[in-house]
Order: structure tokens, then C-alpha cells, then sequence
């Protein structure tokens, strides 16, 4: 008679509660031993502050403890990344700023605490991939147990009695074992059989990932740099420290990392839709540019756009912003000129509505011959409609004008405090006045000229040149970090979706010379799979050696094939 069980079996004796062999290794995970506290000593408390740190529980809370280390970094300023903003949260909560500085908040990634975070858990992790790793290998290679003496006791099992020899039973059992892709070798009067490796080789290749990824963001955040430059037409940039119009980099970043090449920006070329919902989105939005790679590397023309950057070495120059450069000609009272040069002016909106400063330093003087600074309040719009002085009603230069108010005095940049080239300080200049008394101000045209009050000079607007924004960065191990998190993602899959688990066949003689034969399944954690994976094979090997009939008796039932069943289902 055929009887066959799943789940939990009846009370066992406690020599019966331990499965042996058959159930261990399903798993590399280190065994917990609770300590001795009474006996501890100093080797004792070092060796349970070793298992607590390389337990998974402490490298998740490490972990979590990483994520939640992170937030302030990406809520309050950073030294490293906005100094400005720093000084302007002082100035504006100086007690809170205080507070702020105690816990290393204005520099959270450098901080003490963020880092013994950090280095705990490398050590958590480390500590507990390596000798899971050993016991991984140890498993490969090795064998599958033998069966458990008694089967019974196992989440899935299942018997028959079959006329076909033990041998040819197990045979069969080990042909379709392999068959079906388990590890299966035959082990005295049964078959042991294993799947599922790859379970494991996908936890370790998770917490392996997990540190690559850790190690890369490390070392891109030590030696990462990041510089932006704006560069009108015409003119050039060199990878140096001193051309960069903001620069920030890693701790461990120095000058000589830098990539020596430099380039020219010879054209920008943007081009917008003209027409319907869209209009005034980029359609093209490029700069061409000449680079040479070294002091005496050879010239190469090559085409920069947004997301497609120029990469040169370790260095990457993206297209970041575009804006545009009217070009100004300042001449004194005797009609010297005094400046000449395009002045770039910083975009408002979309359609490029754009305002800045024009600032004439030195060489001025007034129609007394008394030395002045000249400052120039400038707003422009590339396309201007009548009647509408506000904002420009399209990005492109379709009706370039330029809005000026002229100011005379001193401008301020003698007194060595920093100051925007974008912003004019006003507060030492005085406005020239037109002849209704009023601030001086006017709108010119490509080629018109301003007359400032008596005789003082002129201002000539003589085009527009269009610039760009270039940013270079260097991101070290960021190609290690993006095979880190994928190696992760996959690994986690893996480890979630396969189970592990076992199977063993036994076939031995029964005590009327009838091949009884004996399967079970064993899986890793509770799951569907194994009963199902193990009615399944039973099937087919119920096929390969079919059941004898059994002795007619009036307490038992012949079932015709196996079937694995719930355990209050089967017979006790």
C-alpha cells in the first residue's frame, strides 16, 4: 500500500528531532551560539562582538543607519559642495549653524560618524562573506548527504512497493535525478540528490556587489572633481584650477590629476520649434568645438551635445547651459576706446530673457579728464515685440535688443571684497540722467549707439555672440559602481527566486522480498515547490518501476500511485 505525506510529522523523540546530514548546509549562513556569559573573558566578549558585527542583522542596520546618514547630506548645504549656502544658513540660524558644526552636518560624508558607519559596515560585510564563501566552496565541492535513516519525518515524502529490483530502481531514480538537473549520486541503498547552488552564489554575489559598489562610491567620492566654465565664441579654455569659474573635488584629488587638454568654442548652434504647443523647445542644441590633448597634441574638431559629452582620459565635458553675449564697445570723451569685448548675460526663463552686468574698470575718463568706472545695468531680449519690454517672446535671435542704464563712480571691486560679474553694486555709483532728469536709459539694436550726457562718451552695441557652458567632471570608479549595482540587482533575484533543495530515493527489500521504495524532499525554507517537485518526480519514477499489488488486508487500501498528500490525509 501506498502512503504518502507532507508537513509537520507526529511528536518525534528528541533523537528523532535532529535530521542529521540530510538537513545541513542548506545554507552557508554561520550557526549562532548563544555565550557562556558567566565564563566570558576578554578572548570570549571579543570573539560575541565578532559574530554580533558580522551577523546579517548587523549589516542591515548598518546598512538602514547608512541610508537614514545620508539624508542630512541632501537636506542641509555641504561645505564641500555650496560654501555660499552654508554661510548663508549661519548667517540665518547661527545657533542651529552651531549645532550643525558640533555633529558634522555641513560636511555629512567626511564627517566621524558617517565614516565609522561606513567602515563598519565594509567590515560587517567583509566579515561575513569570507567564510561563507569557504563553506560555499567547501559544498561544491563536496556531495549531496545520504538519506536520513528515517524519511518519514522530512516536509514531503512518499512510498510504494514495486516487483523491480532495488538497483534498477535507483538507476532510474539517478537518470532522472540528473535528468532534471540535480547533483545526484548514489549512496549505499539510496540516492541523494541537490538543487539550487545558484541560490547561493546569488547571496554571495549580492553582499561581494554590495562592497564593490560601497568601494566604488568611496573612491569616487575621495577623487571625483567637478568644474563648470562658460566660454563665449571664439574664445578657449585649459584644463587648469585657475580657468574654472567654480571648482570643487574629493579630499584626495590633487592638481596633477587633472587630464591636460584644452579646447575653443568656435560655434554654438541651437535651432527651436517655431510653432504649436512646443514652441521654443530645442530641437538642436550643440557646440562645435577644437581640442588638443596635451601641450603639443594636434588639433580635432568635434561636435559636444547635451547628454553626448566629450570625453577626454579620465575627463568628461558635458553641455550644460547656453545664453548669449552681446558684444560692447565703450569709447571715453575723446573717443578712445576703453572696452571692447562681448559680456555674457545669464538667461531669466525658457525663451532666453537674459540680464547681467558690463563693467569698465579702468582706462575711463570723463569729459573733465577725471578717472571713472563706467557700470552698465544690461537686459536683453532675443526676440523683441513692440510694446512688450518685459520678457523676449522667443529664444532664438530673431529681434536682438538690448536694455541699458548707465551709471558712473566707483564700482567697488578696489575694495578686495569678491563680487558677482553678473550683479552691479550701486551703492557708490551714481546714474547719468537723461535730458527729462531721469535715470538714463535706452534700447539698442545690433549697431546703434548710446550718447552719454555731456559729451562722457559712448556705448555701442555692436552684435551678439552666443556662449556655452561646459562642465568637466571625473568620476573615478563610477564604470565599477554601475557593474556593482547591477551584480546586486541580479544577485538579489537570484536569491529570492530559487529555492534549495534536496531529494533522496531509497529502494531496499522489504521483509516479503518486495522492493520498497522510499522518496523525500527537503527544502531550505517552506515552500510549495518541494512537495510539487517531488509529486512530480515520483510520478515519473512510479511509471519506470509501477506498484505491486499489496496483500489483501481489511485495514488497508491499495492506492494506485503515489500522490503526496496533506499529513492528516494519510494513514497513521
Amino acid at each position: 500500500m501506498s502512503k504518502t505525506t507532507t508537513g509537520a510529522p507526529a511528536e518525534a523523540t528528541p533523537d528523532e528531532q535532529d535530521l542529521g546530514a540530510a538537513g545541513s548546509q542548506l545554507s552557508t549562513a554561520p550557526k549562532e551560539e548563544l555565550p557562556n556569559l558567566p565564563s566570558l573573558g576578554v578572548i570570549g566578549w571579543a570573539r560575541w562582538f565578532w559574530r554580533q558585527l558580522t551577523s546579517m542583522r548587523v549589516a542591515l542596520l548598518l546598512l538602514l543607519l547608512l541610508s537614514l546618514g545620508a539624508i542630512p547630506g541632501s537636506l542641509i548645504p555641504q561645505s564641500g559642495t555650496d560654501e555660499t549656502k552654508v554661510a548663508d544658513f549661519r548667517d540665518a540660524h547661527p545657533l542651529l549653524g552651531d549645532v550643525y558644526d558640533k555633529l558634522g552636518l555641513f560636511h555629512v560624508y567626511s564627517s566621524v560618524w558617517f565614516s565609522a558607519i561606513y567602515i563598519l559596515l565594509f567590515v560587517s560585510l567583509i566579515g561575513c562573506i569570507v567564510p561563507r564563501t569557504w563553506q560555499f566552496v567547501g559544498q561544491l565541492r563536496g556531495r549531496p548527504p545520504g538519506a536520513p535513516r528515517r524519511m518519514t519525518r522530512l516536509p514531503a515524502h512518499t512510498t510504494w512497493r514495486t516487483e523491480a529490483e532495488p538497483e534498477q530502481v535507483r538507476e532510474a531514480a539517478l537518470a532522472l535525478l540528473k535528468k532534471r538537473r540535480f547533483r545526484a549520486h548514489l549512496a549505499g541503498d539510496s540516492v541523494a540528490a541537490e538543487k539550487g547552488y545558484v541560490r547561493e552564489l546569488g547571496n554571495l554575489a549580492f553582499h561581494i556587489a554590495l562592497i564593490v559598489l560601497l568601494t566604488a562610491f568611496a573612491w569616487g567620492q575621495l577623487f571625483k572633481m567637478e568644474g563648470n566654465k562658460l566660454v563665449v565664441e571664439g574664445d578657449g579654455f585649459s584644463n587648469t584650477i585657475t580657468q574654472y569659474d567654480d571648482f570643487k573635488s574629493g579630499n584626495l584629488f590633487s592638481q596633477d590629476d587633472l587630464d591636460p587638454f584644452s579646447f575653443t568654442l568656435d560655434d554654438f548652434t541651437g535651432t527651436y520649434e517655431t510653432n504649436g504647443p512646443n514652441k521654443g523647445t530645442p530641437r538642436t542644441y550643440q557646440a562645435t568645438v577644437d581640442y588638443s590633448i596635451g601641450a603639443y597634441g594636434k588639433d580635432e574638431k568635434t561636435t559636444v551635445k547635451v547628454n553626448e559629452p566629450l570625453q577626454i582620459g579620465d575627463s568628461k565635458v558635458y553641455l550644460t547651459a547656453h545664453g548669449y553675449a552681446p558684444v560692447i564697445t565703450v569709447r571715453d570723451a575723446k573717443g578712445n576706446v576703453v572696452y571692447n569685448q562681448a559680456v555674457p548675460l545669464l538667461p531669466l526663463d525658457s525663451n532666453v530673457t537674459s540680464s547681467g552686468a558690463i563693467k569698465v574698470m579702468d582706462g575711463y575718463r570723463n569729459a573733465q579728464g577725471v578717472k571713472e568706472q563706467l557700470g552698465f545695468q544690461a537686459f536683453f531680449l532675443p526676440t523683441y515685440v513692440p510694446g512688450n519690454e518685459v520678457a523676449s517672446q522667443f529664444p532664438a535671435l530673431t529681434n536682438p535688443v538690448l536694455n541699458l542704464e548707465a551709471y558712473h563712480g566707483d564700482l567697488g571691486v578696489d575694495a578686495g571684497i569678491p563680487q558677482s560679474v553678473y550683479q552691479l553694486d550701486k551703492s557708490h555709483l551714481k546714474g547719468f540722467k537723461d535730458a527729462k532728469g531721469q535715470q538714463l536709459r535706452e534700447n539698442l539694436k545690433p549697431g546703434e549707439t548710446m550718447k552719454l550726457p555731456n559729451g562722457a562718451g559712448t556705448v555701442t552695441y555692436e552684435g551678439t555672440k552666443e556662449w556655452a557652458n561646459f562642465q568637466i567632471t571625473r568620476q573615478p570608479g563610477s564604470g565599477w559602481a554601475l557593474g556593482g549595482a547591477v551584480t546586486a540587482i541580479f544577485g538579489l533575484a537570484v536569491s529570492l527566486f530559487i529555492q534549495r533543495r534536496r531529494v533522496w530515493v531509497r529502494a531496499v527489500k522489504g521483509a516479503d522480498g518486495v522492493t520498497v521504495v522510499e522518496m523525500a524532499g527537503l527544502g531550505r525554507s517552506e515552500s510549495a515547490k518541494v512537495p510539487d517537485e517531488l509529486g512530480d518526480l515520483a510520478g515519473i519514477l512510479y511509471d519506470q518501476a509501477p506498484g505491486a499489488p499489496e496483500p489483501e488486508s481489511p485495514d488497508d487500501t491499495a492506492i494506485p500511485d503515489p500522490q503526496v498528500v496533506p499529513a492528516e490525509g494519510a494513514e497513521k
